[in-house]
């Protein structure tokens, strides 16, 4: 049996006939569609999904990177357990979507891109966009997401799908391979029609995998963790993916083992649990880096170890033996590990029954409970409000721990914001905690608490945002007003890129394009410039304003944005580790030619 359809509407049909499980419920694999219609997707993709809403919703944003971001937050906020599609014209709106592929690849996230492309036929060819290559004609714009996308295919003729969409799902819902798939939609292939067979359209069910490691290196694993005296774990965002937090915190509460988080892995555990000693890493918090450097064995769970956890390869004690559990055989192998190619709930279950309760000496279990108690102490004073003066984005923290709940989730991507959220975010646990850091890409904020709240519509979003990326992506106010969402959003402005000037300044640089000059006319009026796009805005003048911004945001609902003035210079000095930044080895400034001297003491050879 067939039935005749377009390529457009067989590929939509065919993800709203995919599913998966969500707390043993049966769901949609994929939530819906956002959508930019242009002249290369709006008659093929867009005449599709018109007529499946009731299966496959469209969502309509502003900006094509924004619609990924929030697409991609939507995919994190739901422990990968479900995603999102994109479709886009030609041209600039299929390569604004590539910042965002970057964002998915290297967080490990999966979202399913469908930029529009040129004629497969070249019939018009050059169209309207087309970016032409005069030593190769296959290639278009979008051979710009190659490099970025975990799978890559171009859709030439419309049977081409009934091999490429099965191959698309196996890399969005494998635990190692996971991350952004993009399949290119010629214009004029989108609405071509052929006789599909039915049996294509049947519903699937895509139950997560749970690989297992292999027995032989989890006995060397359960071995060297028997030995250990000084065992530290690092949780990344592998733990919240394989939903094994409760497991973490029982296996690590049985045998004293402390915990330290890295910005993905932020609220496995919650602030209060007995191994938690916080984050980890150039934004960590000295107990747990202290700890890093005295371990003995370093069980990274869920990690790619990437040199803001790692201090650019210097944090761990270099006789340390590492155990990396992770499905991807890529970050497994990471800082020389002992690889456990598996989940990390199964993995987990698994060293439980192979690793004595004993493991860590007295000394060793003591010190996680004084670490948590001395970095409480830092937090509550590095929140303290100056007596005068701006206040930092620490002060800032400070009033929205006071004001978050457990049903909150903070929101967070680049600036100084994510480090002193790292340090001093006490997370509540799983879902309370949102950073984008693998990427650092400002602009993913907004967009974010988007995909966030759509995921999980009983959650307070609460955005933090600073002015630098607010000014390169604050479109999706407008579609967060459009769709009813209830979204707050805390803009803090210092005046310019705070955090870059800080690093500008430490490596012996003079201050230079960064922060706007204290001379200019004016700052940016930015409650009025988000009151213009639709959102309940306010400019608070302290720190006791920004609190009684936040409970009438709270009680009044729909999308608030609360502008606050904030210090540039000022950032939590207590914590923390060494971060690889090349200075010049040649300059006329005696300030830089002596942070290179202090750069070279530190270098690792």
């Amino acid at each position: 049996m067939t039935t005749r359809l377009t390529t457009a509407q067989a590929l939509v049909r065919y993800l709203a006939a995919q599913h998966t499980q969500v707390d043993g419920e049966r769901v949609p694999l994929f939530a819906g569609c956002w959508a930019i219609f242009g002249h290369g997707n709006v008659t093929g993709m867009g005449e599709a999904l018109q007529h499946q809403q009731s299966r496959l919703p469209t969502f309509r944003a502003h900006n094509e990177q924004a619609m990924a971001h929030a697409a991609i937050a939507y995919a994190k906020a739901s422990q990968r357990r479900r995603m999102m599609a994109c479709t886009t014209s030609i041209g600039p709106g299929a390569t604004n979507m590539v910042t965002a592929a970057a964002l998915a690849h290297v967080n490990r996230l999966p979202v399913l891109l469908l930029p529009g492309d040129v004629f497969a036929s070249r019939r018009p060819d050059p169209v309207l966009q087309q970016v032409e290559d005069f030593n190769d004609a296959t290639v278009s714009a979008n051979d710009c997401f190659r490099p970025v996308s975990r799978y890559f295919d171009r859709i030439m003729r419309p049977e081409q799908l009934l091999d490429s969409l099965p191959r698309a799902l196996s890399v969005l819902t494998d635990a190692a391979d996971c991350g952004p798939v993009t399949l290119c939609l010629p214009q004029d292939v989108q609405p071509e029609a052929f006789d599909w067979p039915e049996s294509f359209f049947e519903p699937v069910l895509h139950v997560p995998a749970r690989p297992r490691a292999d027995r032989q290196r989890l006995a060397r694993a359960a071995e060297w963790l028997n030995e250990a005296e000084r065992p530290l774990v690092v949780s990344g965002g592998g733990v919240l993916y394989s939903g094994a937090e409760k497991r973490l915190g029982r296996f690590t509460e049985r045998r004293g083992i402390p915990v330290a988080e890295t910005q993905a892995g932020k609220g496995a555990l919650p602030w209060g649990h007995a191994t938690n000693v916080g984050a980890l890493g150039v934004t960590g918090s000295e107990g747990a880096n202290a700890m890093a450097a005295e371990a003995d064995v370093v069980l990274a769970i869920g990690t790619r170890l990437q040199d803001f956890s790692t201090a650019s390869n210097t944090l761990f004690n270099p006789n340390a033996r590492v155990i990396a559990i992770n499905p991807c055989r890529h970050d497994a192998i990471k800082a020389g590990a002992l690889a456990l190619s598996g989940d990390a709930d199964e993995t987990l279950a698994e060293l439980e029954d192979l690793v004595s309760t004993d493991t860590a000496v007295p000394e060793w279990r003591e010190r996680v409970a004084s670490a948590r108690d001395d970095w409480d102490r830092t937090i509550t004073a590095a929140f303290t409000a100056p007596a005068s003066g701006l206040p930092g984005d620490a002060h800032v923290l400070g009033v929205l721990d006071g004001f978050a709940s457990d049903a909150t989730t903070v929101v967070c991507a680049a600036g100084g914001l994510p480090g002193e959220l790292h340090k001093l975010w006490r997370a509540s646990g799983p879902g309370s905690y949102h950073l984008e850091y693998g990427y650092s890409c400002m602009g993913y904020e907004i967009a974010a608490g988007i995909g966030i709240k759509l995921a999980d519509p009983a959650r307070e979003v609460v955005v933090t945002v600073g002015d630098g990326s607010y000014l390169m992506m604050n479109s999706e106010l407008a579609t967060a007003v459009a769709m009813g969402l209830d979204l707050t959003v805390v803009l803090l402005d210092n005046g310019g890129f705070g955090c870059i000037e800080r690093l500008q300044t430490s490596c012996g640089g003079d201050s230079f394009n960064n922060l706007f000059p204290a001379d200019r006319p004016s700052r940016v009026d930015f409650a009025a410039h988000a009151a213009a796009l639709g959102a309940q805005a306010v400019h608070v003048p302290d720190l006791e304003g920004l609190a009684a911004a936040l409970d009438a945001a709270r009680e009044r609902g729909g999308v608030n944005v609360i502008v606050i003035d904030t210090d540039p210079l000022h950032a939590t000095a207590e914590g923390g580790a060494w971060w690889d930044v090349p200075v010049a080895e040649v300059s006329d400034s005696a300030t830089v030619r002596d942070a290179l001297g202090a750069y070279h003491k530190v270098r690792k050879p």
